[in-house]
């Protein structure tokens, strides 16, 4: 059974590599974005911070089986990534960010990429943002055949291979798009979700299910708060000069 695994493997790793190398062939990056200063005085700047809570009885974590894949059976056992609910009922892996407020303003886009690493048969992190424009560098921390596999709908769909350790390549969305899902076709359980924005007030909730969006202009803003199976929630919330704006979003199980 490992023999024949290894020849479809094999096969597999052949027929994704040609996709990928034709994929590659064909993408073009697209120009980036005119430079800009950053447009927000720092002597006024204001922030949003709060919480994000789940409400009622969480569903447990469900251990992911990897034995369809001899390398991936030996990482250590992980479990799904889905619904994480930490202390104090914090809700983790939300990505929050400014929906609307910000009116035209147009921001610098950082030079320092974002990482999405393929470690132990995972994509880490499970939830990220970027900006448009900057690039994303996608990384293979293991040596097995992964797919990078995206999805999104308003972006263009990419799907290369990453046969070893070591591999890596890079991407630019050009349009801002919440949220591009990701997945691996060779590992079915592998996914990620990225946050495309076309500024840098975004954070996704950790332990505790904490954020914090900081340098805001003084204005009123529509934050909204995303989950991969629980949906999204919006606020309104207004800060003055050098005020924190405090909200919380609580989602029902």
């Amino acid at each position: 059974m490992r023999s024949l695994f290894l020849h479809v493997l094999t096969a597999g790793a052949v027929g994704l590599a040609f996709l990928a190398g034709a994929c590659n062939k064909q993408e073009s990056t697209p120009p980036p974005p005119a430079a800009a200063a950053n447009p927000v005085d720092p002597a006024t700047a204001g922030s949003i911070t709060g919480v994000v809570k789940f409400e009622g009885k969480a569903p447990a974590a469900q251990t992911i089986t990897m034995d369809s894949d001899p390398y991936c059976e030996k990482q250590p056992k992980n479990t799904t990534e889905s619904m994480v609910v930490g202390s104090d009922a914090g809700l983790q892996n939300v990505f929050v960010y400014v929906k609307d407020g910000l009116g035209d303003r147009a921001f610098p886009v950082p030079a320092t990429a974002v990482v999405l690493d393929q470690k132990g048969c995972r994509y880490a992190p499970h939830v990220l943002g970027i900006q448009v424009g900057q690039t994303l560098e996608i990384l293979s921390s293991d040596n097995t055949l992964h797919n990078v596999h995206a999805m999104p709908q308003q972006n263009r769909e990419f799907n290369m291979a990453h046969q070893l350790a070591g591999i890596k390549h890079t991407h630019v969305f050009s349009t801002k798009e919440v949220m591009v899902p990701f997945k691996c076709d060779v590992h079915k359980w592998m996914n990620a979700y990225v946050g495309v924005l076309d500024h840098p007030f975004y954070a996704v909730t950790a332990d505790g299910g904490r954020f914090e969006l900081k340098g805001l202009p003084p204005g009123t803003y529509t934050v909204e708060a995303w989950h991969e199976k629980l949906g999204t929630q919006s606020q309104k919330v207004t800060i003055g000069e050098k005020q924190t704006g405090d909200i919380s979003f609580t989602f029902k199980g």
